[in-house]
């Protein structure tokens, strides 16, 4: 770095396009724990692992065992290497009225999802997937009480493809001041179609899936999962709530939750054998203003499951399309008939 210009973490936009992008100089410096040639964790135990506490930052949350008080199910403490980071100042900076940036406030936390280092999500248990679920709702309640924030991602990379850099099973979140690019996009399109048809956008999609049963994968009482009909990534698997949820905040259903999401994961791992995926939580912004409120009417909480197989290339970073080389329609068939075998009670053509 040459004198003159100090490493700073901040939020820069670019001007020809409007995105906003974190600039975070010491993510370079984040650990890398996986070996390159088979995919698995180099270092046994480390810093996510039970006894390995002290080399975190202090914990911030802490879910406990019914049975054993003392042994920690789920944690979650600040990334020790940060996108945002909640102690950086937020504010506009001035500037020659083309390079636009602002201070890199956000929270960035990390939530180590088991003790046991060479656990596989996909292959956790309900009650593990379950007690997961319910510290995504506890630690996106959390970030709600700081009116400077406007959203809450949680996110998991599985896998060294998916981009992990620690082996042991996590997943993050961060929180931000503005509303991500992708979520204001979904906003758009579900605001346009609520006022020509006085619904929900997902509501309706629920609905058509459950009936036309094509791409449909799975359902149970509460849970919805299906292929979406112009699904980006070969099984990009989507769960919703049946009943309308524009937040994860209103979630309560754990116990379902978790069952659907074990028997999608664990129905792509047949497919697909060695698993890695990325998935993300899209939910509702912040309420933090009266003109925010249409977001209870007009948006639908979902999971959005992406396992690895193609990497965007040439075409797709130049255009902003996608090329899926499977059918959506095949795919959900596929699945379905996995399920039917055997992965899970029930089945989505019943």
């Amino acid at each position: 770095m040459k004198p003159g210009f100090p490493e700073k973490l901040e939020w820069r936009k670019d001007p020809t396009t409007g995105l906003w992008v974190i600039i975070a100089p010491w993510r370079s410096k984040r650990p890398y724990d996986f070996d390159i040639h088979s995919g698995e964790g180099k270092t046994y135990p480390c810093a996510f692992c039970m006894g390995m506490e002290e080399h975190t930052p202090h914990e911030v949350f802490r879910l406990v065992g019914d049975d054993n008080r003392e042994q920690w199910l789920v944690r979650v403490f600040p990334n020790k290497f940060p996108a945002l980071r909640r102690g950086e100042e937020f504010f506009v900076q001035g500037g020659d009225g083309l390079h636009e940036k602002m201070g890199g406030f956000g929270v960035h936390e990390v939530i180590v999802e088991t003790p046991e280092h060479y656990a596989d999500f996909s292959q956790f248990s309900q009650y593990r997937m379950e007690k997961v679920l319910y510290v995504y709702r506890e630690r996106i309640a959390r970030w709600e009480k700081d009116s400077r924030l406007r959203y809450c991602l949680i996110f998991k990379n599985q896998g060294i493809h998916a981009g992990a850099s620690m082996f042991h099973p996590h997943s993050q979140l961060i929180a931000t001041p503005l509303i991500p690019k992708r979520v204001e996009e979904e906003l758009i399109q579900a605001q346009h179609f609520y006022e020509n048809q006085k619904k929900c956008l997902f509501c309706a999609l629920i609905e058509a899936e459950m009936n036309q049963r094509v791409r449909l994968v799975y359902h149970n009482d509460h849970f919805v999962a299906f292929i979406p009909h112009a699904a980006r990534f070969p099984y990009e698997i989507w769960l919703l709530p049946v009943l309308h949820h524009a937040s994860f905040l209103g979630m309560e259903y754990f116990s379902s939750c978790a069952q659907a999401l074990r028997i999608i994961l664990q129905a792509l791992r047949k497919a697909l054998g060695e698993l890695t995926f990325n998935f993300v939580l899209h939910g509702a912004p912040y309420e933090r203003n009266p003109e925010d409120r249409k977001y209870a009417s007009i948006y639908h909480w979902h999971l959005e499951i992406i396992p690895f197989s193609t990497r965007m290339a040439g075409f797709e970073w130049g255009t902003g399309f996608h090329i899926n080389p499977t059918s959506p329609e095949k795919v959900a068939c596929s699945l379905r008939e996995i399920i039917r075998s055997g992965v899970g009670e029930e089945f989505a053509g019943d």
